[in-house]
């Protein structure tokens, strides 16, 4: 095991924490340090400080995503906390069909993992949408930091224990069953999410239109104070007026933002 001083670790976590946002205390050292250790090994690097400078210095971006993907914890499952989606069906979903004029849904899935949150939007948005579409663009963007996390979300394939939590309806039209332990989200769902690369705290989005709804959950407990609430900022103005944002169960906006709680952990602009 390559071990770090508190030095390399307060050097390397402040490195994390400005390009990625993730704060990290001595707490997780430990947690650190056992991740990173197979990729310094890999690289033959002398210890913490080499690899480092190996950081700092590179300009393809490859050492950026070997790390993201290394600290990150991408755990997620279907139906995670099932109220919200509960609330974006019977709630918020008949609103956007009554409110939205030029029929072109915009949900964004801001952290979006291995990809379970995002299908479970795209079978709600296909089961409400299956009558009424005519016209209605409901594809939505999932975006998410882990290219790792990335690759495994498109290619939708999950095993028969992570299905259990969703209808047997969904399990059937849905997905398509590979073997005993395996099946794949079929193509017609697939196209209906469309996932890229990207870093919430970075300093600009670059999205041209407003969306009607943001997903953002178990996400910022991992952000400081400032870096959430800037990040908080972005998504009302991101925001069409009367949007909504859903943030974790564990998460809480503090007084200063400008959104209004409709239900635990589900915020509206008014």
């Amino acid at each position: 095991m390559i071990l770090m001083s508190n030095q390399e670790f307060y050097m390397l976590t402040a490195y994390i924490k400005r390009k990625f946002g993730v704060h990290l205390g001595l707490e997780k050292k430990t947690l650190v340090q056992g991740r990173l250790h197979k990729i310094i090994a890999n690289m033959n690097c002398a210890g913490v400080k080499e690899y480092y400078e190996y950081l700092i210095n590179d300009r393809t971006g490859q050492a950026d995503v070997e790390l993201v993907n290394a600290i990150t914890t991408n755990h997620t499952f279907f139906m995670r906390e099932s109220s919200h989606f509960e609330c974006f069906s019977e709630q918020v979903l008949p609103y956007l069909y009554k409110k939205v004029q030029d029929r072109n849904l915009r949900i964004w899935c801001a952290a979006c993992s291995t990809g379970e949150e995002a299908y479970t939007l795209a079978m709600l948005i296909n089961d409400f949408f299956s009558i009424k579409s005519q016209g209605w663009d409901t594809k939505l963007l999932a975006t998410d930091i882990c290219l790792n996390a990335l690759d495994i979300a498109r290619q939708g394939i999950y095993s028969a224990d992570s299905l259990s939590n969703i209808p047997k309806k969904w399990k059937n039209i849905y997905f398509k069953k590979q073997d005993e332990n395996e099946y794949q989200v079929i193509p017609l769902l697939k196209n209906e999410v469309i996932y890229r690369q990207f870093n919430l705290i970075n300093g600009q989005f670059p999205f041209k239109k407003k969306f009607h709804t943001i997903f953002c959950r178990n996400v910022m407990i991992y952000f400081d104070v400032p870096t959430r609430q800037a990040l908080v900022r972005k998504f009302y103005d991101y925001l069409e007026p009367g949007g909504y944002l859903f943030i974790g169960h564990s998460e809480v906006l503090d007084h200063s933002n400008a959104f209004k709680c409709v239900m635990p952990a589900v915020y509206r602009k008014e």
